[in-house]
């Protein structure tokens, strides 16, 4: 039976309350102070109220703070056992309860949830620093570093790498920040946690402030599953600017303005990296990447930007002379781009989403994802209608290997309300073994934003979000296979350009020819997708090629000059924007795929100085499905071991050493070029 660390932390919590006469009735019906009486031992989302989050969180850091004082106060000499293990199995109850609340922040939001963020938030940063910044608990463990450094302490492989990964994690969450300057480098953590969290809760609220009816009844709103297809098959051009506009203007002034934190956000970064020792936010955050520094990053993207605007441009005039044909002397803006691509891609590929919706209900991507993983790994997924959920429309699956359950895995579909825009991975629960060695079973979420089905349609995804849901997975695989024994090193705890690799591999599957015939069937009369179609897809991969990657470049250029910046400065986002779009030479019909004010990849969910992994690790992901491609068998078993030992392994290896035990040599970026059609 297994045992998960939640058990632990109940015992040590009820102890607290009974060594201190605590009868406080309501603190005791907190389902965080007991024991989940769940299969699994999920969270009893039923049980869970906004009012339980706060005693929770406040019981959570008082407990580490008194396990952190426990270590601090030892009186034996500092070991690996002592120290380096109690600290990280320190907080199980505040890392529960925090997975929990900021999970559902993200898919479960309100007024009531914003109101707990906004007071937590500083508590969490506060407490955090207390920690970091504990001057005799980073002496203990700076102790048993130099003991391991001097060849004094015999450590297992994992081991070592778990002290190193923790020493290095002090040292730069401030340990050896001078005395006199640990008191801003507090404020500076908390301002730039609050900050973040009120950028991310003004692109929501900005995104659900907006809905245009259209004459016959139907609603647009900036959510990605309606605006882009509207974008695309909108005939009406100063309609589809004013949509365009409503979309690419959020969070510019008025209520829910971004531009002034981008501006004190950006400066806050800057100065906690000098504190730290770094001239830049983009050098503190890359020297723990495999990229390393921003030069390295500067010089990838800049090698793909050149070939990628070439073909841009190449699109540009395509479409001038399509638009020029419908209104004569007009000039192609942004808000024709997509309009005009997809009719393009409709005439001359005769490739029509509505033709190929049908064979991709969501219902059936998904099942072609489970396939995959099956077919490589030999894991089975099995719906469960009992576990508990946090929404009526999240469904759960049991991940089981032969007859062992190794994770659950939850998936939330549909946009709503409550929901911010977007697709993730994340997790309730990650994978690892407690302190008596028992195996911690995974509780892995996916949340995506595809359009809802009718009463008489299920959910049809175009391509684009058919590979979505193939990624997320990919992520999520990572977690479910995890095989780690420490939680910080397990899963995706992997640098951030490393940790797009499992996610963005598994899109290879999808959209190759022969697995599309394997999943893709039609909804109504479930026929596989015919060869033709199959083809035109195929053919259709590299369409489009520049103005995606033109895109997603420009965003992770943009992503590095914000935070390469080194003087202290008067940032106006719109400004600094459009100068960085200008330096590379973006073509004024296309934008940043982010705009600033809604960037919350860069000023929110922790890809400050790391949107450029995306493309760092296309180059990985295009690498590695080569090798399967090559051999001759898409399932190729002696390779899908090797990948899978790479999942298994979070961060308990380098990462690019993992790379290399499964591809036998370093990665080329020959594969991507090859595969967007840029050779």
């Amino acid at each position: 039976m297994q045992k998960s660390y939640k058990t632990i932390a109940t015992i040590a919590v009820l102890a607290t309350m009974t060594l201190t006469g605590c009868k406080d009735k309501k603190a005791m019906d907190n389902p965080f102070f007991s024991p989940w009486n769940t299969p699994y031992e999920i969270p009893d989302f039923s049980k869970i109220k906004t009012e339980h989050y706060m005693p929770a969180f406040e019981e959570g850091m008082r407990q580490q703070k008194a396990e952190i004082d426990s270590i601090v106060n030892n009186p034996e000499a500092p070991t690996f056992e002592n120290t380096v293990l109690a600290y990280e199995y320190s907080g199980q109850l505040l890392q529960e309860v925090s997975s929990v609340f900021f999970n559902l922040n993200g898919c479960e939001n309100s007024n009531e949830m914003d109101a707990i963020a906004d007071k937590v938030t500083p508590l969490l940063s506060a407490h955090g620093d207390d920690i970091a910044l504990d001057a005799k608990l980073f002496e203990r463990i700076k102790a048993v570093y130099d003991q391991y450094k001097h060849g004094s302490l015999d450590l297992k492989a994992e081991q070592a790498r778990l002290l190193e990964e923790q020493y290095k994690g002090f040292v730069r969450n401030g340990a050896n920040v001078p005395e006199e300057k640990q008191a801003r480098f507090r404020e500076l953590n908390e301002k730039i946690a609050s900050l973040t969290l009120r950028f991310e809760q003004n692109v929501l609220k900005a995104t659900n402030a907006y809905k245009k009816v259209l004459d016959d009844g139907t609603e647009v709103t900036l959510d990605i599953p309606t605006w882009e297809p509207f974008m695309q098959s909108c005939t009406d051009r100063a309609l589809r600017e004013e949509v365009w506009r409503a979309y690419t203007t959020r969070c510019q002034g008025g209520e829910f303005d971004n531009t002034k934190i981008i501006d004190t956000l950006v400066n806050l970064r800057l100065e906690r990296a000098n504190i730290l020792g770094f001239p830049t936010h983009a050098d503190y955050v890359l020297d723990d990447c495999l990229a390393k520094t921003p030069a390295n990053v500067y010089k990838c993207l800049m090698d793909i930007w050149g070939p990628a605007l070439n073909v841009a441009k190449q699109e540009r005039g395509i479409y001038q002379k399509m638009l020029e044909s419908d209104e004569p002397g007009s000039k192609l803006q942004p808000w024709d781009w997509r309009y005009y691509a997809e009719k393009y891609r409709i005439e001359k590929y005769n490739l029509d989403d509505a033709v190929v919706r049908p064979y991709f209900a969501l219902d059936s991507v998904r099942e072609g994802a489970f396939m995959v993983a099956n077919r490589l790994y030999g894991i089975t997924f099995t719906e469960r209608t009992d576990l508990p959920v946090y929404d009526k429309e999240a469904r759960t699956f049991e991940v089981r290997q032969g007859d062992s359950t190794i994770g659950i895995l939850y998936m939330d579909f549909h946009p709503r309300a409550s929901k911010r825009s977007g697709a993730w991975m994340t997790e309730f629960r990650g994978q690892h073994r407690d302190q008596q060695g028992n195996n911690v079973m995974p509780i892995i979420q996916v949340v995506c934003n595809f359009t809802k089905p009718t009463a008489d349609t299920p959910a049809l995804l175009n391509f684009d979000e058919s590979e979505t849901l193939f990624h997320e997975f990919g992520h999520a695989l990572h977690g479910l296979l995890s095989n780690c024994t420490y939680p910080s090193l397990a899963g995706t705890n992997v640098p951030r350009d490393f940790v797009e690799l499992p996610s963005q591999v598994m899109e290879n599957w999808c959209r190759h020819p022969q697995v599309m015939k394997l999943y893709a069937h039609h909804y109504k009369t479930g026929n596989a997708i015919p060869d033709e179609l199959i083809k035109k897809i195929a053919a259709a991969q590299t369409y489009g090629q520049g103005f995606i990657t033109v895109e997603l470049l420009a965003a992770s250029l943009l992503d590095m000059d914000y935070h390469s910046v080194k003087e202290q400065q008067h940032i106006d986002p719109i400004q600094f924007e459009e100068q960085a779009m200008q330096k590379i030479g973006l073509i004024p019909e296309i934008i940043s795929r982010y705009r600033s004010p809604y960037f919350q990849h860069i000023f929110t969910t922790g890809y400050d100085a790391g949107y450029y992994s995306y493309t760092w690790t296309a180059i990985l992901d295009a690498d590695a499905f080569e090798a399967f491609a090559e051999s001759g068998d898409l399932f190729n078993p002696e390779l899908a071991k090797k990948f899978r030992h790479l999942l298994e392994s979070g961060n308990t290896v380098e990462p690019m050493d993992l790379y290399r035990a499964f591809r036998g040599k370093d990665p080329s970026a020959k594969a991507l070029l090859k595969r967007k059609g840029m050779l």
